[in-house]
């Protein structure tokens, strides 16, 4: 063999390169081949579930055929699950659920729900009734690709009922398709309930304990959010002020200045989110960016109010309300199992006098 046509592969760039664009297509028809597989098992499900309601209709055959092709399914097919009694059910309900949109009629696969898994499906048709709104968290389960704990989780905290329903200018102030992008990204209210604050919490405390749960944070205001920083500097003519929060929106491609207010809604806070929002833009926005977005967050608020003070506003602007936990309204025995203001101050005060005499004490050996 001659040596000379050998070529030495350069495992630190060609060969590295050429392995990752192999990988990639491996790891693209794997999940083209989890689709596919899925696609069919749900169909199948569909199938069985038409069969049985038709041949209910049909023939008049009551409930007890499950039973029998429970039994008769698993004798014929050993091995294979999805054939229990409960399932074979689920694949009936299944059917029922979905019959009635106009796109299962003709093909089941017209409808997103053969992009989910199996166990998202059973979830959906067994927590939600209302075929639109099932339909929505199909489709926020394929675009963010919610697990089913987390689709769970979403369902719990009322995702679609307060889905892209904060009051915005965003029509007015940003052109399409980003409007209604920045629209949708929004709730209201947002639900801080991993929070549990006094009733007479201040803006300070709100901020911090967003700070200290900053991973649920993220995960309440939804995909794309990454957080830059807490009371953000910006120094204006000479004076220092401080936004609460800053983010940027990686899909929406802008800054998000998040300011909380512990309070009813304001009109002048509106101006003020409206000046921060244009220092943003002119210090920190980059030229392909879009316009930066604000989003204030109110105890509670008056629609008409906030329709009047965005009306003329010229930054984009958003406003929401929120809900935390308050002492109050947990169960008498865990409510005294926080301590109150004088009971950190009996703990803390002997040590303080303490330390304070031990110095003062020293001082005066010196």
């Amino acid at each position: 063999m001659n040596v000379k046509s050998k070529k030495i592969i350069n495992t630190t760039s060609d060969y590295q390169l050429f392995l990752e664009h192999l990988k990639n297509k491996v790891r693209h028809a794997q999940f083209k081949a989890s689709l596919a597989v899925n696609s069919e098992l749900i169909q199948l499900y569909w199938e069985i579930g038409k069969s049985i309601v038709e041949k209910q209709e049909q023939e008049g055959w009551g409930a007890l055929i499950i039973d029998k092709l429970c039994r008769d399914l698993q004798y014929a097919l050993p091995g294979i699950q999805g054939f229990s009694r409960t399932n074979i059910s689920r694949m009936r309900a299944f059917y029922l659920t979905y019959a009635i949109v106009p796109q299962a009629v003709g093909q089941i696969n017209m409808l997103p729900i053969v992009n989910i898994p199996w166990g998202h499906n059973v979830l959906l048709i067994e927590k939600i009734k209302n075929t639109e709104e099932r339909l929505w968290y199909v489709e926020q389960t394929i675009k963010h690709g919610l697990s089913r704990s987390a689709l769970e989780d979403w369902i719990k905290n009322n995702a679609y009922t307060r889905h892209g329903k904060a009051i915005t200018n965003f029509a007015q102030q940003l052109p399409d398709p980003q409007s209604q992008l920045a629209q949708e990204t929004l709730k209201d209210p947002y639900n801080f309930d991993f929070l549990t604050l006094d009733a007479g919490f201040r803006e300070l405390e709100l901020e911090q304990g967003l700070v200290d749960h900053i991973q649920k944070l993220l995960l309440e205001l939804g995909k794309g959010f990454a957080f830059i920083g807490r009371q953000y500097h910006l120094e204006i003519a000479g004076d220092d002020y401080y936004l609460d929060l800053l983010f940027y929106h990686i899909h929406l491609r802008c800054y998000c200045v998040v300011e909380l207010k512990t309070t009813d809604f304001k009109p002048e806070y509106a101006g003020k989110l409206n000046f921060y929002l244009s220092a943003i833009d002119d210090t920190l926005k980059h030229k392909t960016d879009n316009p930066s977005i604000g989003i204030l967050l109110c105890k509670s608020k008056n629609k008409l109010k906030v329709e009047y003070a965005l009306r003329d506003i010229k930054k984009p602007i958003g406003v929401a309300e929120y809900i935390t936990k308050s002492l109050e309204t947990l169960p008498k025995k865990l409510h005294s199992s926080f301590p109150t203001m004088a009971d950190i101050e009996a703990e803390l005060m002997p040590k303080i006098k303490k330390t304070v005499k031990k110095k003062l004490a020293s001082t005066k050996k010196a």
